[in-house]
C-alpha cells in the first residue's frame, strides 16, 4: 500500500460526546499500562493491545471501566504475525467507532552481542521494534486522518548513542526513530507523528540470564551518571505521550527524551 496525503478536514480530536479513541500497544503492563492509565484520565477511550498478558489487560480494562463504564477494551494479538496488523487496526477503530491516536509501546528488549547475532532475534527485535510500528501505522493512517489524529512512537535514548552488546535493539530503535521523521512528512498535515525517548525509567526484564537483566553495579553507575541522579518513573513517559498525544496540535516530527539528562553524558 501507498503512502496517500489525505487533506486535513480539521476535525477536531475529540468533541464532548465523542472521546478520542486511541490504541496502546503492550498496554498490559509497565509503561504502556501507565500510558494507556494517563490518556483515560485525560478523557482518551483507550483500546489495550495485549500478546501474552491477557489476564493483566483484562484488570486494567475493568479498572478503567469501573472509574468511567464502557471507556477501555482490550484486544489480544502477535504483533510478529505481519498478516494480522491490518486486522488488528481495524478492530481497534471497531471498538469505539474512531481511531485518534496510536502509541506504538510494544518491544523486545535483550542483548544480542556481536558472534551470538542469529536470524531468529534479528526478526524478533526488528518486527517488534520497527516492523510491526510501520505497518500498524500504515493501516492506521487512514482512520487517523478523519480525526487529525496522532502516532506516538516509543523509541529510546540508545537510537542515538548506541547500548553495548544490544546491537539489533540499537539498529531497529534508531529506525524506529528515523521512521517517526519520515511518517510526520508522509501523514502531514491530517496527522501528526511524533516520539518519545526513555532512558533508565524500569529495570529491564530479563529474557534469559544475563540478556536484560541489570546488575546492582551497573543499575549504580547509570544511576550516578544520571544528571538527575535518579531514573524515572512510568509515569514520566506517560506524561510526555499524552502531552503529544492530546496537547500539541503544532508540534510532528519531534522526539523527546526522557531521560532525566543522561543522553548528555553517554
Amino acid at each position: 500500500m501507498a503512502w496517500v496525503k489525505i487533506d486535513a478536514n480539521h476535525y477536531p480530536m475529540s468533541t464532548p460526546s465523542s472521546p478520542p479513541a486511541i490504541l496502546v500497544t503492550g498496554a498490559a503492563k509497565r509503561v504502556g499500562a501507565a500510558i494507556a492509565q494517563a490518556l483515560h484520565a485525560a478523557g482518551a477511550n483507550v483500546v489495550i493491545h495485549c500478546n501474552r498478558s491477557r489476564t493483566e489487560a483484562d484488570t486494567l480494562a475493568a479498572a478503567l471501566n469501573g472509574s468511567r463504564a464502557e471507556s477501555a477494551s482490550v484486544l489480544q494479538g502477535d504483533l510478529l504475525a505481519y498478516n494480522a496488523l491490518r486486522g488488528l487496526i481495524e478492530r481497534a477503530a471497531s471498538e469505539f467507532g474512531r481511531l485518534d491516536g496510536l502509541v506504538n509501546n510494544a518491544s523486545a528488549f535483550y542483548a544480542t552481542p556481536v558472534g551470538r547475532i542469529d536470524e531468529d532475534s534479528w526478526s524478533e527485535l526488528i518486527d517488534s521494534n520497527l516492523k510491526a510500528p510501520l505497518f500498524l501505522s500504515q493501516a492506521a493512517a487512514p482512520y487517523l486522518a478523519k480525526t487529525n489524529g496522532s502516532i506516538v512512537n516509543i523509541v529510546d535514548i540508545h537510537a542515538e548513542r548506541p547500548l553495548k552488546d544490544f546491537v539489533v535493539y540499537t539498529v531497529a530503535k534508531a529506525g524506529l526513530a528515523g521512521l517517526t521523521r519520515s511518517l510526520a512528512l508522509e501523514l502531514g498535515p491530517a496527522v501528526r507523528v511524533n516520539g518519545v525517548s526513555p532512558g533508565a525509567i524500569l529495570w529491564p526484564d530479563a529474557k534469559q540470564p544475563g540478556d536484560g537483566a541489570y546488575p546492582e553495579a551497573e543499575r549504580k553507575r547509570i544511576v550516578e551518571q544520571t544528571p538527575l541522579q535518579r531514573i524515572g518513573s512510568p509515569e514520566d513517559i506517560a506524561g510526555a505521550v499524552k502531552y503529544l498525544m492530546l496537547d500539541a496540535p503544532y508540534v510532528s516530527g519531534q522526539i523527546i527524551a526522557v531521560d532525566g539528562g543522561r543522553a548528555l553524558v553517554i
